[in-house]
């Protein structure tokens, strides 16, 4: 078996977040989401109201829909490949698969221009997410594998760091493309956006070799059942979940979890969305705005990390759920472009932070050198994209009711406040926990 902590080992694992965070970036955050809103805009005379598989949507709420059934289906097959691919020891085939699907499915965006329909273009739309997703369960199931418990939260952030400055560096290249189209001779209007499209295709698969490469196969004593591979990854599946419900920690980490990423989720992909259609923000400020936001993101992560060892993980994340929702509440009552900025900059911050520590805490609260690590990071990234469904679909419906998408926002904010109360529980229960081992080994 590979030795933890090492370094190329690490370094492999962090360059998939290098690669893959140009489609959270370039497709779910900025240029996609303005691009859609516009040729839509154009396409219905500005109404806003598109036709879809023959029924009308609101632009944006039809996008919030594709998005949460993307992860609706991911959190409906994963469960199952994650235990097929522990029991056979093959998960970084799986990892390969999913990004090829994606990167090919962002590829695919290219032919989505105005007066084409929509179907073709969600469906890439979809997949891309899909694909992206179901690489990400992979790619998180691998830092038990690659970490000790006392480096992964350091580990955990340092990944998170190489997607930020990645996908600053991409959203860059593509910013570049799409405001300053004579530097390269292109004349249609629609066209930069396009080809931003298939740069984050060629990114994302073309750094993705490198963990394609490196990465350990899997857990080395996986696969030894008697058992056919299909029932065999039904019965890893429930062996697992069998240990899951008798890890009361564990348990209660995953609820609050679930609660408070159906804010964080959807709030970082609605913010383009919001500030084009509430804030009539133009496409260069949705991007800079962006970049403001992965920017300040890697200290975040760092700060995060630094104070879980002096506060513990629990404590920390209470803190820093606790600014989400103080921001989630303070976005109903923006008004403009300079209040929308100063939102960004917080929302960065506490971004890094509540992403990489929450994957760190859940790894935390794992057995340690367990063989089925996919199955059991199922359950945590099963539990992030349905919040994402909720999130989304809650989101969009409260904004197909009173058609003010600044009222969704205060519909997230309460999920905030149930994970914050979830976390206070968590962080007592844990100190109940401690302190009666500690007086048993006394």
């Amino acid at each position: 078996m590979e030795a933890k902590n090492n370094k190329k080992t690490i370094w492999a694992w962090c360059m998939f977040d290098w690669a893959n965070q140009s489609y959270n970036i370039v497709i779910t955050s900025t240029i996609f989401p303005a691009y859609f809103v516009e040729v839509t805009k154009f396409n219905s005379k500005n109404t806003q109201m598109v036709t879809f598989l023959g029924h009308r949507y609101v632009n944006t709420v039809l996008s919030n829909y594709i998005l949460g059934l993307s992860y609706l289906i991911v959190a409906a097959i994963l469960p199952i490949l994650t235990s097929i691919a522990d029991y056979r020891g093959n998960k970084k085939s799986y990892l390969q698969l999913f990004t090829w699907l994606g990167s090919l499915a962002c590829a695919g965006l290219f032919f989505f221009k105005p007066g084409t329909g929509l179907e073709i273009p969600m469906l890439c739309f979809g997949l891309a997410s899909i694909g992206y997703c179901g690489g990400f369960v992979f790619y998180n199931s691998y830092l038990p594998q690659i970490a000790t418990p006392d480096k992964q939260d350091a580990v955990s952030a340092k990944g998170f760091i190489y997607g930020y400055v990645g996908s600053i560096v991409v959203q860059v290249l593509c910013f570049i493309v799409v405001l300053e189209p004579n530097w390269f001779g292109i004349t249609d209007d629609w066209l930069p956006a396009r080809i931003s499209f298939l740069m984050v295709f060629v990114w994302w698969i073309g750094f993705s070799i490198i963990p394609f490469r490196m990465l350990p196969k899997g857990q080395p004593n996986a696969g030894k059942h008697s058992y056919n591979v299909l029932t065999g990854g039904f019965k890893e599946l429930a062996k697992v979940f069998g240990k899951v419900r008798k890890m009361p920690l564990l348990k209660r980490f995953l609820v609050s979890f679930f609660l408070y990423s159906v804010g964080v989720q959807t709030i970082m992909l609605a913010a383009a969305n919001f500030a084009a259609k509430e804030l009539h923000m133009p496409d260069a400020a949705l991007i800079s705005i962006v970049l403001i936001i992965q920017v300040v993101a890697v200290p975040g992560a760092l700060i995060a990390s630094k104070s879980s060892e002096k506060f513990g993980n629990v404590r920390t994340l209470v803190g820093l759920v606790a600014i989400w929702s103080a921001i989630c509440l303070y976005a109903y009552f923006i008004t403009n472009s300079t209040q929308f900025y100063v939102a960004a900059v917080i929302i960065g911050i506490v971004m890094g932070g509540v992403q990489s520590l929450s994957r760190s805490t859940y790894s935390k609260y794992l057995p340690e050198n367990i063989p089925d690590t996919a199955s059991y990071f199922s359950f945590y990234d099963v539990t992030e994209k349905l919040s994402i469904v909720v999130g989304l679909f809650c989101f969009g419906f409260v904004e197909a009711v009173t058609n003010e998408m600044r009222d969704s926002t205060l519909a997230l904010d309460g999920f905030f406040v149930l994970g914050l109360i979830m976390l206070i529980v968590l962080m007592f229960k844990e100190n109940k926990l401690s302190k009666q081992r500690v007086e048993v080994e006394a």
